[in-house]
């Protein structure tokens, strides 16, 4: 690391060292640059030492300069400033715990849940996706049936992302009971155990509630698995039931064919 990288984002007003940042950005994300990977290391080592604005613009970058098994310095920093409520950076800590891997941060961020910050509890629940196991399902489990639309979109991403039974149970709980007329983010999520989740889902499309059709069609098409092209055929010939919120399943089930066809043609393409 070269003084004058480090320099950079002491010296100068704000506005010049923020500028000073975004180019150690640039060439640690395209060249891969020791020296400004170093210089952006330093900050969050140190990051008491730096203005926070600085800090929130590099970890909103942290998998520019992440690595994998960081050393041990750089974990104790990271988990240091998850609980620092005076640098007031906590949700920027926990993208750069989500990033760098560090699962020692599991407790805080599962304590961060509670936050009276939004955004801390976004980037909590984010980041318990990347770190979390099926010993962080009963924390995110909750957050399925909270007020906030937001927020059990996000639990729902996190238990896709940690997988396992576990998560999976949960995700169906709430495809069963349903406590929220539209449940597309559970739709979404319970996809993402395809192929096991697919004979599930297949019974639910013939279920007699026609709220869980529809949402059972919402899923099937999102796995991109072949298999699951009759049933949503059938659904969207034969089916005329509506939901709660008068939509039709065989519309779902005719959008959930395009979805399917889409994801399987780009899969085509990134294979091809």
């Amino acid at each position: 690391m070269t003084s004058t990288d480090l320099d950079g984002l002491r010296a100068g007003d704000l506005e010049t060292r923020e500028a000073h940042l975004y180019g150690l950005l640039d060439r640690a994300r395209d060249h891969g640059d020791p020296s400004a990977v170093a210089a952006l290391h330093s900050l969050v080592r140190d990051y008491g030492d730096y203005h926070r604005s600085l800090y929130t613009r590099a970890m909103n970058q942290a998998e520019v300069f992440a690595v994998a098994d960081p050393p041990q310095d750089l974990r104790e920093a990271l988990l240091a400033a998850l609980a620092d409520t005076r640098y007031n950076c906590q949700a920027w800590a926990a993208m750069g715990c989500a990033a760098m891997g560090v699962r020692e941060a599991v407790p805080q961020l599962v304590a961060l849940l509670e936050h009276r910050q939004w955004i801390v509890v976004d980037e909590a629940v984010k980041a318990l996706g990347r770190l979390g196991d099926a010993g962080t399902v009963p924390a995110l489990r909750p957050l399925l049936a909270d007020d906030v639309d937001w927020l059990r979109l996000r639990a729902a991403e996190a238990l896709a992302e940690i997988g396992g039974p576990e998560a999976l149970e949960a995700l169906w709980y709430e495809f069963e009971h349903r406590r929220f007329a539209r449940i597309g983010h559970i739709a979404s999520a319970l996809a993402e155990f395809a192929p096991e989740v697919i004979p599930r889902l297949t019974a639910a499309a013939d279920d007699p509630d026609p709220n869980r059709r529809y949402w059972a069609a919402v899923a099937l098409g999102s796995t991109g698995d072949e298999r699951v092209a009759p049933t949503l055929e059938r659904l969207q010939a034969e089916d005329r039931g509506s939901t709660v919120f008068d939509g039709e399943v065989r519309a779902a089930a005719k959008k959930a064919l395009r979805t399917l066809r889409r994801i399987q043609a780009a899969i085509a393409a990134r294979s091809g």
